[in-house]
């Protein structure tokens, strides 16, 4: 009687544990690198407060802000093992485990930013997340981080020859040096916090980047000569964890594509806005802005740039190949 009794008891337990994990809600942890007011952060918010009006709570969540969780590559390696549910990512830093993502780094790679959103929105988006996927990381929609351009301390920048000579700061990657030095210029790898007092003291000439950070990190006030190059338009994505999304319903994976979509109409629109905004504040301020109408002479110059990537990753070749012929 003991043993039926702790056996009926034993096969109850498992049956209402079985039943409560069907039902059981899931709880995702969001990191963001970026402030609560910020595109980005809109988009995300969005993203899960939708996700869990939408399956009824089935998936909830909150998003930490200002990478409270760990830089990008640490929320990178918690995402891989479970640790962080979903991110806004810049896929520069993933460049380091996915090699084929680092396609979009590559300097006028896109036409324009709505070049980059056709790409990114089709096949070749699609390519590149489920190369992500095979690390543990998934793209449910790819989100805007505008198009960023040279800025100077002394003169408009119309053709590679304005550059040759000069000291930019990029960002720390082989293929932002690579391009600085390609144009005739010289490359300087240095953290964002040193470029205001660099730009000030002459330590560099310029710097490159889209029209929000410009205008919030004050470089407009040392380094008003901002020439619309556009050479590099990098998109960002809404990822989720492999691990978060397998153990959803077929149901609730179709609901968050969609919400996600939906997440990066709205972050474009925002940014856009946002972009639109800088651009009118630092124009107010007295910035010298100039467009080039025919950037063919930089593309030209990218040769060795895209050379060299290939030579290193020969996977990048079909993809460029596919980005170039999307028109």
């Amino acid at each position: 009687m003991i043993r039926k009794t702790s056996s009926a008891l034993f096969m109850t337990t498992m049956l209402v544990g079985a039943l409560s994990s069907v039902g059981a809600q899931a709880d995702w942890k969001g990191w963001n690198i970026h402030t609560e007011d910020y595109p980005v952060s809109h988009a995300m918010e969005f993203f899960i407060t939708e996700a869990e009006k939408r399956t009824e709570g089935r998936i909830s969540g909150r998003v930490y802000n200002n990478a409270v969780l760990g830089s990008q590559e640490d929320a990178i390696s918690q995402m891989q093992i479970g640790g962080i549910d979903f991110a806004g990512f810049n896929l520069g830093p993933l460049g380091a485990s996915v090699p084929e993502v680092n396609v979009v780094s590559l300097p006028f790679i896109f036409k324009d930013v709505e070049h980059m959103h056709r790409v990114m929105d089709g096949p070749v988006g699609q390519s590149l997340s489920d190369a992500m996927a095979k690390t543990g990381v998934i793209s449910l929609a790819w989100y805007d981080s505008g198009a960023r351009s040279f800025y100077n301390t002394s003169k408009a920048i119309h053709s590679p020859a304005d550059i040759q000579g000069m000291k930019f700061r990029v960002m720390n990657n082989d293929l932002y040096v690579g391009m600085v030095e390609a144009l005739g210029g010289n490359a300087t790898p240095m953290a964002y916090s040193e470029v205001y007092q660099s730009l000030k003291t002459g330590v560099v000439d310029g710097a490159e980047n889209n029209w929000p950070s410009y205008e919030s990190s004050n470089h407009y006030e040392v380094s008003p000569y901002y020439s619309a190059t556009q050479h590099l338009i990098l998109p960002e994505c809404l990822c989720v964890s492999t691990t978060a999304w397998k153990k959803l319903s077929v149901e609730d994976q179709e609901t968050l594509k969609k919400v996600a979509r939906e997440s990066a109409t709205l972050q474009r629109d925002l940014w856009a806005k946002r972009d639109l905004k800088s651009k009118q504040a630092v124009l107010d301020a007295g910035v010298n802005y100039n467009e080039i109408d025919d950037k063919s002479a930089f593309q030209s110059a990218m040769k060795p740039v895209y050379e060299m990537a290939i030579k290193k990753n020969p996977a990048l070749a079909p993809i460029v190949k596919e980005i170039q012929a999307t028109p």
